[in-house]
């Protein structure tokens, strides 16, 4: 199908003004079939009477009137509107019967029960694979949905609550009209839910999942009930705009991909509904997913970007907004230290590769614009919007947003929007700070000069000098065996190098002190690392090792026994099972072979140690189950806990062990109705040439769930199995073209998580980076992947 340009889109939003979309949808088929039956009636108003355009439509149309009259067959996605009156009615009905693996709806099966659920989601430009629309952010509409439903089942929509009437074996859902949204903004889910409700501070929350999930989501909905209300609470002041609508529902549903900020109406991957207790990192991720997803009714919603080149304004402020809610308004204090080291590490290896790009650049077309949901897009912009704050200053930060929310609501904005009333509210010019953070690629380089009387902040940037920003420099002296920050200094860098007034001698100094900036640096003493006093700063230290790590100046050895010196001193909970997936992800992957088992050795002995404490005892003994030999003491430390005797089957497996009926034993305890994609996890590990293939085969015929997907190619790719591996390079590279049907989702997960990290060399790379003719979010991602895997091999070497 054709992908909609931006000089298209821009003639389009010229020539139109949508009135409101009037939406009938008949799921009546969907418990025995595939096919989702839509009207829509479209009342548009042409500025140019007499005009052509077109409308999206990517179903098939089975029938399409304007203003009364037959209009022709849809091509490529696109329906001709042929001399245009002013004022216009056109009415589309579409049927769209690929459900299961197409794009934009979805028809899943819960292995529990039978039970049939349904869900849309439509970034970028998928609304068109369900009903014709005028498919673009910038043509914003009033939608009203009516939806006929199998009589057992719950339909939910953007706006709330609906009246319904019974007919039949059926129910029909009228749900009121919606605020002004981008066609990418609306939704519809519908299935048999189970459903939790209660009402905070005025507003009435709704929870929802599949019936066979129920225990799970009554076990978090406490927790989930009370970030919703602190980040409703909590953005409401910061940008002096209260959420407009009283119902605010989150629908996890099976088979999703991570979660889409529909208003009112956030649709999650039931993969966040942990079958066991959460732990720490998994709780604080869900929360900030929750609010990341919430600072969209904002920031995507309310406001939204003309056109996809300002992307960037919707992912990286929720990503930013996501940790500023979780720090200021939940239990989650610690969130931006977890940011730093578990999502902003991606960042700067993507910007230091050659899958680099602005984080603001020209999209030329859709398919382009799919391939910029990435970690310079998400991450590093939102550490750029933190140092944006920083520069700014808190309160004119604030002062500028609640500015631009109120001048802006349901319209559609650009960058410079945003930059004059953060310009104006801080009294400064912008300018310079836009075009060099916004526009140019790449990470700029601290170190400290500590050669004169004081110490002088020495940076560079991608092009010459630093950017213009502020960050902190601490200076440390040791105090009873650890450093303690004597001195801390906020600098505001514009030239190549900056004297601080700083004490010299000191005995460390910690340059990106606080995390305020977006730049590489590299301490006097990398040793320093467990000694520091605070999560950040030594969340600051770690970074420094690991980017050395993927840069080459340092090794595997290195930063293993870096991470383990921080993790005997790291008490905040997030952070230590971050560090020691990061222990375990050196050794497996980054390590040389000959050091691969002595490294393991290390992890496993630094697991232990923590084991044998309470307080990060499960954590460690995850992590433990990826690197010990000893699997009996792990099932036996184990005990009832099933997501762990799991992790030991896949490591069981992985050393050639029998599991078959210990897999038979917990297949019959487990109570998840996803419990057979554990099984096949622990097939995935096995030596074994037909379990492989199997595994493969289901993957690809997308019968894992895309929640479980990168969990179950995490344990089909082990490492000493590069003989057994060797021949799915070949099947990757036939893979690759078709990558990305089914929508961007699915291209992004295939193309990153089923590229081969074990069993090939270089060669292979250069080989997978020259297969032609990819679509843009694959290609993107692949070149990504390969860069972070050439770094792998380097490493390893």
């Amino acid at each position: 199908m054709g992908s909609l340009t931006e000089v298209e889109a821009a003639r389009r939003a010229e020539l139109l003004e949508v009135l409101r979309y009037d939406i009938a949808v008949d799921l009546t088929e969907l418990p025995d079939g595939p096919k989702v039956r839509t009207t829509c009636t479209i009342t548009f108003i042409a500025r140019t009477p007499g005009a052509d355009t077109f409308v999206d439509a990517a179903a098939t149309v089975r029938r399409a009137t304007l203003n009364g009259q037959e209009l022709g067959p849809a091509r490529d996605g696109r329906l001709a509107l042929p001399g245009l009156a002013g004022h216009n009615t056109l009415v589309v009905e579409c049927e769209q019967d690929d459900t299961r693996t197409g794009p934009g709806v979805h028809r899943a099966v819960d292995p529990a029960d039978g039970e049939v659920y349904l869900w849309t989601s439509f970034e970028p430009d998928q609304a068109r694979w369900v009903w014709a629309c005028f498919d673009q952010p910038d043509l914003k509409a009033p939608h009203a949905f009516t939806v006929t439903a199998p009589e057992s089942w719950t339909v939910t929509s953007n706006s709330g609550e609906a009246t319904t009437t019974a007919t039949g074996a059926s129910t029909i859902w009228v749900f009121a009209d919606t605020p002004p949204l981008s066609p990418y903004n609306t939704v519809v889910n519908a299935g048999p839910f189970h459903q939790v409700r209660r009402s905070v501070d005025g507003y009435d929350l709704g929870l929802y999942c599949r019936r066979s999930l129920a225990a799970v989501l009554d076990r978090d909905a406490d927790e989930l009930f009370e970030v919703t209300a602190q980040g409703l609470r909590f953005f409401g002041e910061q940008f002096a705009m209260p959420f407009p609508q009283a119902r605010y529902d989150q629908v996890f549903v099976p088979e999703f991909g991570g979660a889409m900020e529909n208003f009112g109406c956030v649709t999650w991957s039931d993969g966040f509904l942990r079958r066991s207790e959460p732990t720490p990192v998994e709780a604080g991720g869900t929360a900030r997913v929750l609010l990341h997803e919430m600072a969209h009714m904002w920031f995507g919603n309310i406001v939204t970007m003309r056109w996809w080149d300002d992307l960037w304004l919707n992912e990286s402020f929720a990503e930013f907004a996501a940790n500023w809610a979780a720090v200021g308004a939940t239990r989650h204090t610690d969130s931006w230290a977890h940011h730093l080291i578990g999502q902003k590490l991606s960042a700067y290896l993507a910007d230091q590769g050659p899958a680099t790009h602005p984080i603001r650049q020209p999209i030329h077309d859709v398919a382009q614009a799919m391939s910029i949901f990435d970690a310079i897009t998400y991450p590093k912009g939102a550490s750029v919007l933190r140092q944006l704050q920083a520069y700014v200053g808190d309160e004119a930060f604030r002062t500028g947003m609640a500015s631009y929310f109120a001048r802006f609501a349901w319209q559609n904005t650009t960058l410079q929007d945003l930059v004059d009333e953060l310009a104006a509210a801080g009294g400064r010019d912008l300018d310079a700070w836009r075009d060099g953070w916004l526009t140019v690629a790449g990470t700029d380089r601290f170190v400290l000069d500590t050669g004169g009387e004081t110490p002088v902040l020495v940076g560079s940037g991608p092009e010459g000098p630093p950017r213009p920003q502020v960050l902190v420099v601490g200076a440390y002296q040791e105090q009873d065996g650890t450093l303690v920050r004597t001195a801390r200094e906020v600098v505001e860098v514009h030239q190549e190098r900056t004297p601080l007034d700083l004490p010299a001698g000191a005995a460390h100094y910690l340059v990106n002190d606080d995390d305020l900036t977006f730049a590489s640096t590299r301490p006097a003493d990398p040793d320093a690392a467990g000694r520091l006093p605070t999560p950040i700063a030594r969340a600051v230290a770690v970074t420094s090792m690991w980017d050395a790590l993927l840069t080459g100046e340092g090794t595997a050895a290195g930063a293993v026994a870096g991470l383990v010196s921080v993790l005997d001193a790291e008490t905040a909970p997030s952070v230590v099972e971050t560090y020691l997936r990061m222990a375990a992800d050196v050794a497996e992957f980054w390590s040389p072979p000959a050091l691969r088992e002595q490294l393991a050795g290390q992890v496993a002995e630094c697991c232990r140690r923590i084991a044998a404490g309470p307080t990060h005892r499960r954590v460690a003994l995850r992590t433990l189950a990826r690197v010990t030999t000893d699997v009996d003491a792990l099932v036996e430390a184990a005990g009832d806990d099933v997501d762990l005797l799991w992790r030991a089957l896949v490591r069981r497996s992985e050393l050639g062990g029998d599991t078959e009926a210990e897999v038979a034993d917990l297949l019959a305890r487990d109570p998840d109705p996803d419990a057979k994609t554990r099984a096949l996890m622990v097939s995935a590990a096995a030596p074994d040439a037909e379990s492989k293939a199997e595994v493969w085969r289901a993957l690809v015929a997308r019968e894992v769930p895309l929640s479980s997907t990168h969990a179950t190619t995490a344990a089909f790719w082990r490492p000493g199995q590069d003989e057994l591996l060797a021949g799915y390079g070949e099947k990757y590279l036939e893979l690759l073209p078709v990558m990305h049907e089914g929508g961007m989702i699915p291209g992004l997960y295939f193309s990153q998580d089923l590229f081969p990290v074990f069993g090939q060399d270089a060669t292979f790379v250069a080989r997978a980076l020259a297969v032609p003719d990819l679509a843009p979010v694959v290609r993107q991602t692949l070149v990504s992947r390969a860069d972070e895997v050439s770094r792998m091999l380097r490493s390893r070497g």
